[in-house]
């Protein structure tokens, strides 16, 4: 056996039925000495007296050659690293994954360490202005990636006007310029060579790589439309659905013609100039936070409130951070239509509700939305595998088994974006995945936790959060049952620079009676992000006031302030410190 496995090769099997064959079985006699010269060589450690005494009984009963049933196996295994799992249909793949973005790729690279054979499917469909990118999902190429190095790019200019106080000099800090191109540029290099490892990845860990626009002829049909407009057919058991979401477009004129998303932000071929951010969800905000840190006149245009979803006090303040910071907001308000003119610039009709109703229009360098997101599952052909997507239909979005993650067909699951009411994060997606993985190949029986899920806004003073708002914790538990312990902080490093500080502000949300259970945090200031992570596992971790107030801080920094909070909401007194140390 030994000799056997070290001069092993695996192959890669097209098909379950291929693998581990019975080539032969047969009877053979073996003489007394081959039986000797087994035991000299292979003969076990006897354990105990008992151990050795049995092995000597053996001994005398194997002097006399006898019949000995041997079995003779030769094996085709799959390419992975571990065995692929055995079917007993005619699948080309264990799994099949449709979709390249975090979640799905997270899945694949997962299922394929625990032995199945898998094949992942990615095309990215061009925006309407014609923007494309690789492998790797929103998160790697239009998400998470290219918003943080835009964001650090606006903190950086900031920084150079905070370094003149602490003693930085510049010939002629007025020339000081922030150039659009370079930092596109460098941003897109980054993406490439973040597309490029990931398909180098998927290279080494033998998961296959099709690039082509998957849809269903069956549940365990998936079909790949290639560029060339040929068709490869995929029989597989197993079917995750992960083909995340793209930005949605208003139903006006010109907005599809004239007008980018966040999709197109991130490679813009331009300097976006004067720009009208529409939506005040996340993406926009932070879309508005950063151009406006880069030198843009930023005007926000938002029908209701803002950050739908999040702590609304939180909001209110971010809304008030990023007016001081010079961003220009017209609440109540939506666009009508958009008109491209001679000169190139958006001429943006729009109207405003409330107490000063009426249309107006503006122009603008560039107009973009930011109104929300739709799954990409209008061309996966659902009806063909029996998928019903959520709400009845209504949805574009698929409804999952919280344990499974299985859609509403038995071997067809979902993970991501494309969930219903789940957090569209990248880490929610990565972690799903696997488990996904872990339950169909590892015989897992692990979960997904979508509660507690901290979560940063990167606008110019960052929000991060973990667990539940003020609104939330009262809805769950009434308000007479929440405490809220909160505070204003002075960051060391915005003294010398005399940043303000207005806004600067955290809170907890607890269960007022016994040890109070802390249910929320909430952190606006810088590094919100670095800061939360560590206090997301202590929530986690069944956190308390309590304890809490009993850990020592590291000073002088910011996140010690949650270690410091001692006046309450119910209190009325004032939260605001004398001094960075009061």
């Amino acid at each position: 056996i030994a000799k056997t496995q070290s001069t092993f090769k695996p192959k890669p099997y097209k098909r379950a039925e291929d693998v581990h064959p019975l080539h032969f079985l047969h009877h053979e006699a073996v003489d007394s000495r081959t039986q000797r010269q087994r035991r000299a060589i292979h003969k076990p450690r006897p354990t105990s007296s008992a151990a050795s005494l049995s092995s000597k009984k053996g001994s005398h009963r194997s002097s006399t050659a006898s019949p000995k049933l041997i079995i003779r196996c030769s094996f085709k295994a799959s390419s992975s690293n571990t065995m692929a799992p055995l079917n007993q249909e005619n699948y080309d793949y264990d799994l099949v994954v449709i979709g390249g973005g975090s979640g799905g790729l997270a899945c694949a690279k997962q299922a394929v360490q625990l032995g199945a054979k898998v094949a992942v499917l990615d095309f990215v469909k061009p925006s309407p202005q014609g923007t494309r990118w690789g492998l790797g999902g929103t998160c790697v190429n239009v998400g998470c990636i290219p918003k943080k190095l835009m964001h650090q790019a606006s903190l950086l200019g900031e920084a150079i006007h905070d370094s003149q106080p602490y003693g930085w000099q510049f010939a002629d800090p007025a020339s000081v310029r922030h150039d659009w191109a370079t930092l596109t540029e460098s941003v897109q290099n980054h993406i490439k060579s973040v597309n490029w490892v990931t398909r180098v990845d998927l290279r080494d860990q033998k998961v296959e790589y099709i690039n082509g626009l998957g849809y269903f002829r069956d549940a365990h049909t998936v079909v790949a439309r290639m560029k060339n407009d040929t068709e490869r057919e995929l029989r597989t058991k197993h079917v995750v659905i992960a083909v995340g979401g793209r930005p949605r477009y208003p139903d006006i004129p010109g907005a599809v013609e004239h007008c980018i998303t966040s999709d197109d932000i991130f490679s813009l071929p331009r300097a976006p100039g004067k720009t009208l951010l529409v939506g005040a969800g996340y993406i926009g905000l932070e879309c508005a936070g950063f151009l406006k840190g880069l030198g843009y006149d930023v005007t926000v245009m938002v029908r209701s409130i803002l950050l739908r979803g999040f702590d609304q006090q939180m909001a209110t303040m971010i809304g008030d951070s990023m007016v001081e910071k010079g961003i220009r907001f017209h609440h109540k308000t939506r666009p009508l239509a958009v008109e491209k003119q001679a000169d190139g610039r958006l001429l943006v009709r729009y109207e405003t509700e409330g107490a000063e109703s009426g249309t107006a229009e503006d122009t603008f360098d560039t107009v973009l939305f930011a109104i929300g997101r739709q799954a990409e599952t209008g061309s996966l052909q659902l009806d063909k595998a029996g998928v019903v997507t959520a709400d009845g239909g209504k949805s574009d979005k698929l409804d999952v088994d919280d344990e499974s993650h299985r859609t509403n067909v038995e071997n067809v699951y979902a993970v991501g974006d494309v969930l219903y009411r789940k957090p569209e994060l990248t880490p929610v997606a990565i972690h799903a995945g696997r488990i996904i993985a872990r339950r169909l190949f590892g015989g897992s029986s692990e979960t997904m936790d979508y509660r507690d899920v901290a979560t940063t806004v990167f606008t110019p003073l960052e929000y991060g959060c973990v667990g539940l708002s003020e609104e939330a914790a009262e809805a769950a538990h009434g308000k007479d049952n929440i405490e809220v312990y909160h505070a204003y902080y002075k960051p060391t490093e915005f003294f010398v620079p005399q940043r303000s500080v207005r806004y600067c502000y955290l809170k907890t949300v607890a269960l007022r009676e016994g040890d109070q259970r802390v249910l929320g945090l909430h952190f606006l200031g810088p590094a919100a992000g670095e800061v939360i992570q560590g206090f997301a596992a202590a929530l986690k971790c069944g956190l308390t006031m309590k304890v809490l107030r009993n850990t020592v801080g590291i000073h002088p920094t910011v996140a010690e302030e949650f270690t410091r909070l001692a006046i309450t909401k119910s209190s009325g007194l004032d939260p605001t410190p004398a001094t960075c140390c009061s």
